[in-house]
């Protein structure tokens, strides 16, 4: 661990503003990725969780350097539960069951986490960590996607104008030696009038590919709709 001269350690307008600053360039690089991908917290909402935390845990240090009174993670603590209930509401469960916002509200927490380090003075830490929490939002999407495209599961959500269709995807599917293990009518409603939707899973032979699938039940007749979810 690198060392500082002791006023970036103590509570002095030196610290303040270096352990501000840092939340904020911090806190806005995370929330750049989130904010350039359109999801719901984005650059201003990150360097706001981030700045918040240091300075809840600056707030901390300030008592017990002044007062010599009080617990120095109780603040902390705080900010840790209530970022959780920040990033809860930007989970959504789509009709579809897609769940979007785990990744954000996962970032939001972890920019919390990193401005409570940075707060306290944990230089070497945060900068750590905040160079790991970039790299997972911003670089091993690619890494995820590789592995993804390649699984043997497959999870479609369908929507066909009648129930004898839906029977014909269901043969074509077992046609291919394709495994059941889910399948269910979707709670939205279809975009054809009088349809269904359903949502399938599967488990594919490693013979036949993921695009071919969907290309398949795509052209199929009675088909309207075919989206991976």
């Amino acid at each position: 661990m690198f060392s500082l001269p002791d006023c970036f350690y103590d509570i002095n307008m030196i610290s303040v503003i270096t352990r501000l600053l840092l939340a904020m360039v911090f806190g806005g690089v995370i929330g750049l990725e989130r904010g350039a991908n359109r999801h719901p917290a984005g650059f201003r909402t990150h360097i706001l969780v981030c700045v918040g935390a240091a300075l809840a845990m600056m707030t901390n240090q300030f008592i017990l350097q002044v007062f010599e009174t009080g617990d120095p993670a109780r603040l902390g603590a705080q900010v840790i539960t209530g970022v959780g209930f920040l990033g809860v509401g930007t989970i959504l469960v789509t009709g579809r069951h897609k769940i979007k916002g785990l990744t954000t509200a996962a970032g939001l927490w972890a920019s919390a986490c990193l401005g409570l380090a940075i707060g306290i003075g944990f230089y070497s830490g945060a900068i750590v960590a905040a160079v790991v929490i970039f790299v997972s939002i911003a670089l091993l999407p690619r890494v995820e996607n590789y592995f993804y495209k390649r699984s043997r599961v497959l999870d479609l959500y369908l929507e066909v104008d009648t129930i004898d269709n839906f029977k014909a995807i269901r043969k074509y599917i077992r046609s291919v030696d394709a495994a059941f293990y889910e399948t269910h009518l979707g709670k939205t409603p279809p975009i054809s009038s009088g349809g269904v939707a359903f949502h399938l899973s599967m488990m594919l032979e490693k013979r036949v590919s993921r695009g071919e699938i969907i290309h398949t039940l795509e052209s199929m007749d009675g088909v309207e709709l075919v989206e991976e979810v």
